[in-house]
């Protein structure tokens, strides 16, 4: 499928033990999130419904999402931010490092990298299993992380990278 060529050579091996693929989007239910512009606001992923969603997930300290996860994800902002048929979203699935990968790093991270996209904070209990909830429901691997969700609401694609340009111009394709 079209996967592969989101993947090209950057595909990692997380198939069987990492992803939801397949599967109905869960819920984003965080209690922080701010738009494009750096003000609090809501969202519920129900919102994106007939569109087509581009996820990602990181964490602010990541060596990865800052090499990779990022510059992807302002090539598919610039494709798509102004298209209504296209959600652009990043959550900060915070592990580990909870003072550095904290709330006020989102905007910082949206000005560093001129991303004026929707942005969320999922810290996990730095006191029990570390695990954030958007990690335990789309079961990643880590960041960086990327989710393709359908207009179904369904999870067509989730890896640790993506070939951001093969997945502009499949998305391309589709919208035309």
């Amino acid at each position: 499928m079209a996967g592969a060529l989101w993947a090209g050579s950057l595909k990692a091996s997380a198939a069987g033990r990492h992803g939801i693929e397949g599967q109905q989007a869960p819920p984003l239910n965080l209690d922080y999130w701010i738009d494009g512009d750096g003000k609090r606001t809501r969202f519920d992923i129900k919102s994106t419904e007939g569109k087509w969603v581009y996820l990602k997930c990181f964490q602010n300290w990541c060596p990865g999402c800052h090499k990779y996860g990022f510059p992807a994800l302002q090539r598919v902002q610039q494709a798509f931010g102004s298209d209504d048929r296209v959600s652009i979203l990043a959550v900060q699935t915070v592990f580990e490092g909870f003072a550095i990968n904290s709330k006020s790093s989102l905007r910082e991270l949206q000005l560093r990298y001129q991303l004026p996209v929707l942005m969320g904070h999922d810290a996990g209990d730095p006191n029990g299993d570390h695990f954030p909830q958007t990690m335990k429901n789309y079961r990643t691997g880590g960041t960086p992380w990327v989710v393709i969700i359908d207009p179904s609401g369904k999870v067509v694609f989730n890896e640790f990278h993506i070939n951001a340009d093969g997945f502009i111009e499949y998305l391309q394709g589709v919208l035309s």
